[in-house]
């Protein structure tokens, strides 16, 4: 197969995907990386003459390669994931307003274009958790006592774009975090970015029945195939709290070789997890396959 990947300058050095787009060519595919934020492309070129199987996006949220994954979709080119299901995730706003109509379980959200608008908050919503609407990486990301703690950061918020604010969700301190690769799910905790009084660590641990359900569910719902979900254990059970496209796949045992393995069959048009049944939100599903477990 043919493959390009776009990669940006952050990624142009990491695990992920370099080692992917090594397997690949290890396997006798040819690969080709673009960067979309270190070199001039001539887009009209570049997609209506593209010879790919499929294009591959692996970029900081709000960098310019979604724009051309967008433009090679757009001429009728497979991209993986989805490039109409990564903006649903980008923007961490449209996000929300998609989960929470799907019924996912997410916080409520507020959304404002400018920090000041936030003020208007009922005070019994907080504490609150403020992050920018296309950040990515832990990036901006403030817990929020009080009203008038908000007041004081408003000067730090400025020049963010966008913002989302949501009620904190009482938990240990800890996130769980899925990754899905095609249809298997990999299940690890990791210190939360929230509370930065402790040490940050990740390890797996194994994927319980009902968070499986919940981040199968994403998938269907975002339309993603290669995807993280950020989950809280709050009183009131898992909770939502962050989508991601093409994540780090920390922790998954031979991650390149998986991933290959899920690029080929999307390119291929055999390996869509999203295109399949998924049990309901709540429901408990059979025998989890080899690697969805610890």
């Amino acid at each position: 197969m043919k493959l390009c990947f776009l990669v940006e300058e952050q990624y142009r050095h990491d695990g992920m995907p370099v080692e992917v787009i090594h397997q690949l060519a290890s396997w006798g595919h040819q690969v080709d990386v673009l960067r979309p934020g270190g070199s001039l492309l001539r887009l009209t070129e570049a997609v209506q003459t593209s010879i790919h199987d499929a294009w591959v996006l692996k970029t900081v949220s709000g960098g310019p390669g979604l724009t051309l994954l967008e433009a090679a979709a757009s001429a009728g080119l497979t991209t993986i994931n989805n490039a109409r299901a990564i903006r649903g995730v980008r923007d961490k706003a449209l996000a929300a307003a998609i989960g929470l109509r799907r019924g996912l379980p997410l916080p409520a959200t507020y959304a404002a274009a400018l920090p000041e608008l936030l003020v208007e908050i009922p005070e019994s919503e907080y504490p609150i958790v403020v992050k920018p609407a296309d950040g990515s990486s832990g990036r901006a990301v403030h817990l929020v006592s009080s009203p008038r703690r908000l007041a004081e950061m408003l000067p730090d918020l400025a020049g963010e774009g966008m913002l989302i604010a949501q009620p904190y969700v009482p938990n240990s301190g800890v996130d769980i975090k899925v990754y899905s690769i095609g249809d298997e799910l990999y299940a690890t905790e990791r210190r939360s970015p929230l509370h930065p009084d402790h040490a940050v660590w990740e390890r797996r641990v194994p994927l319980s029945a009902e968070i499986a359900a919940i981040a199968g569910q994403v998938g269907v719902v975002y339309g993603l195939d290669l995807y993280g979900v950020d989950v809280v254990l709050g009183p009131n059970g898992p909770v939502v709290v962050d989508v991601n496209d093409f994540p780090s796949f920390r922790q998954v045992p031979d991650a390149p070789v998986r991933l290959a393995r899920a690029v080929l069959a999307l390119a291929a048009g055999t390996g869509g997890a999203t295109a399949a049944a998924q049990p309901p939100l709540g429901a408990v599903p059979g025998p989890v396959t080899a690697g969805k477990t610890a």
